[in-house]
């Protein structure tokens, strides 16, 4: 059984982020890949959709620019042929501040010819605001 594409993808994100090595990562997305991870983009711009190689690229050299990934823990994994979702707790640490950071991320991936063709990923956007923040977030109470 040969390996399945999302711990290729797996590898080469963290390779990318926190050794800064993009070659890996260029060669399995797909030219054409669609991306969105879904959180505050007024925060974190590198947060949001994009399309096309060039520009997933450039979202990871952004995110290696403000995080590196300390530890992560898939907490369930669900693979098909072409495709794959897995829920994600990241402990993270800052680069500009050292500051911990911990962050749960459900991904949903699809996969054309061994390449990474579709990716959402959906953020606990709450909690990573607060710990942008430095604060919890005090809502009024629901009535």
């Amino acid at each position: 059984m040969t390996e399945h594409s999302l711990w290729r993808f797996s590898r080469a994100l963290h390779l990318a982020i926190n050794e800064g090595e993009m070659d890996q990562l260029d060669a399995v997305l797909d030219d054409e890949i669609d991306w969105a991870i879904y959180g505050p983009i007024d925060m974190f711009p590198f947060l949001g959709a994009r399309r096309g190689k060039e520009a997933v690229m450039e979202v990871c050299r952004q995110i290696a620019d403000n995080v590196r990934v300390r530890r992560f823990d898939r907490e369930s994994v669900m693979l098909g042929d072409e495709q794959a979702s897995s829920l994600v707790r990241y402990s993270l640490t800052s680069v500009d501040s050292n500051k911990p950071i911990s962050i749960r991320a459900a991904y949903f991936a699809q996969f054309k010819r061994g390449r990474l063709a579709c990716m959402r990923v959906v953020l606990d956007t709450f909690d990573l605001v607060e710990q942008a923040l430095g604060h919890p977030i005090h809502l009024p109470a629901a009535v």
